[in-house]
This record gives structure tokens, C-alpha cells and sequence, in this order.
């Protein structure tokens, strides 16, 4: 793993060797390996978090193979770049990206949410290489990042901390004193990301407690922000990449509006997806709808 990823060009195709194959890889690829490890983990249950985990892949596979800098074989490296799963449900899908970048190997897949398995239902950063923080209550993880990004900023370090959580979890107060906290501490190693789904346990987020419009709420407590669709990669990309690079002192977060499983057309129209209840027989059409994505 290279401890600096290099600029990718609008297709998405990321220039450097991937230590499995030894052949270039592009982030559509990743994405795709993405949604895959997190199908096969969600039959070891039956059912699962699966729609977020499809909605957030093209996301977490710019952050990982475009935008961080870690080494799998060395989770705690100091200068490592942080991502914090406030949204702890996610699990599935954090994990399915750890396991493409090296930090499991692939058959743990297979002990998904099983007795004494290092993937857990929920998040836990004492079980799992590469988790760092553990999620479970929401409206914590940004929080937690602005503890984080200050603390990193006091020592000098380079490094960023990258925040995802839920757009569920704007109803949280504690999430708007984060974000008064980071404006006030100037914290511009801090990027922020939300998934807007708008969809909770409860029903449509937007509905639960309206929260628009959001991009301009976020800028007036003082944020750089960008609202992108979060299943459009050159634009994900972008996003990130103008994050990196804006020159005001202040945080950045990225509104990613996303579509609950994204990639598998008959869990994409299930009206209720939050929590997917998956017959035995439909993991198999999944997986087939999600190869027929992949190369039509």
C-alpha cells in the first residue's frame, strides 16, 4: 500500500499497482468489490444493513483507494489519515472496504457478525484493524473527530480525520455542537461526510425532522461544504479533492446524497430498506444484478 495515492483522472482510474493482483485497478472496480464483500457478509446473516452498504461504496472507495493515507499492515500508524464510522450500523460496509484494502483477510468474511468474529454487527474499534472508533448510539462520531482533529492539530501532524454519519443522525444536538466546535476551532484537517438517503428506522429523515436546506445551515456555522451525488464517482472524487485543497481555515464536509442499495435494482425499489430482510434464494440475484451492473 502506497503511503501517498496519487491523482486520478475524471474516469476514476486510480495509477498505481494493486498488492493482490498487480494490476491497475479503478475506483469503479474498488466500488464494485466494495458492494460485493458486503453481499456476501450480509448472507452469512440473511439480512443486514445491506442498503446503506450498496448507497455508500462509490464513497468509501475514493476514500480509501483516492483520498487516505494508512498502511494496512500498521493500523496504528501515527501519521496515518483517521476515519470515524459514527453511524456504527454502517459496519458492513467499512468493513467490506477494509477488506479490499488489505487490513483482513478475505475469508473473514465469512464470520460476519458471529460469536468471537472481528466483524460485529455494530462497529468496535477493540476488534477490528483499521476501525477507530466504536459506533452503535448515533449523533457521536462527530464529535469524537473534532476531539480528534484537534488533538492531531496541537502535535502538528499532517494528518486528516474523516467523519461519515447519517443524515438520521442530524436530529442529534450533539452533532450541532460539533459543528459550532470545529468552526471555532478552526479545524481544517477535519472533513466531514453525510449520507443523505433520507431514510432512518423511523421513516424519510427529511420527514423525521426537516434538516433543508442543509448546505446553506452548514456554511452559515462557518463550514466549507459541497453537496454532490454520492454515487457519481468523478464527482466524489472531485469533491474530495477540493476538500483537501480549499486554503480557508476552516472544516470541510461533503453532502453526498446517495440511493439505498445502489447497484441492485430490486433492492433499490423495496420501499422500506433500512434494514433488509433477504430470502435465501435472492443473495444469488443480487450478486448477478450486480455483475450485470458491472459490465453493462
Amino acid at each position: 500500500m502506497l503511503e501517498e495515492f496519487v491523482d486520478i483522472n475524471t474516469t476514476g482510474t486510480i495509477d498505481h499497482r494493486d498488492g493482490k493482483t498487480g494490476h491497475n485497478v479503478d475506483l469503479a472496480e474498488r466500488a464494485y468489490r466494495i458492494r460485493r464483500n458486503a453481499l456476501l457478509m450480509g448472507e452469512v446473516q440473511g439480512q443486514g444493513y445491506i442498503g446503506q452498504a450498496l448507497d455508500i461504496a462509490d464513497v468509501l472507495a475514493v476514500a480509501y483507494f483516492h483520498a487516505m493515507r494508512y498502511r494496512p499492515e500498521n493500523p496504528d500508524w501515527e501519521e496515518r489519515d483517521r476515519f470515524l464510522l459514527s453511524n456504527g450500523h454502517y459496519a458492513i460496509a467499512l468493513y467490506a472496504a477494509l477488506l479490499e484494502a488489505g487490513f483482513l483477510p478475505e475469508e473473514e468474511l465469512e464470520t460476519y457478525g458471529s460469536d468471537d468474529s472481528r466483524l460485529p454487527m455494530s462497529g468496535m474499534a477493540s476488534y477490528t484493524p483499521g476501525m477507530e472508533m466504536s459506533g452503535g448510539s448515533l449523533g457521536l462520531g462527530l464529535s469524537i473527530a473534532v476531539g480528534k482533529a484537534l488533538g492531531l492539530k496541537r502535535k502538528g501532524s499532517s494528518s486528516r480525520v474523516f467523519t461519515l454519519f447519517s443524515d438520521g443522525e442530524l436530529d442529534e444536538g450533539s452533532v450541532w455542537e460539533a459543528i459550532m466546535s470545529a468552526s471555532h476551532h478552526k479545524l481544517d484537517n477535519m472533513i466531514g461526510i453525510i449520507d443523505v438517503n433520507n431514510q432512518q428506522a423511523d421513516g424519510p429523515s427529511t420527514q423525521m425532522l426537516a434538516f433543508e436546506p442543509l448546505v446553506e445551515k452548514l456554511e452559515a456555522f462557518g463550514w466549507y461544504v459541497q453537496r454532490v451525488d454520492g454515487n457519481d464517482l468523478p464527482a466524489v472524487v472531485a469533491a474530495f479533492d477540493a476538500a483537501r485543497a480549499h486554503p480557508e481555515p476552516k472544516p470541510r464536509m461533503i453532502v453526498c446524497d446517495t440511493r439505498m442499495g445502489r447497484g441492485v435494482p430490486f433492492l433499490e425499489a423495496r420501499e422500506k430498506n433500512h434494514f433488509i430482510r433477504v430470502d435465501a434464494h435472492e443473495w444469488q440475484l443480487a450478486l448477478e444484478a450486480l455483475d450485470a451492473g458491472r459490465t453493462a
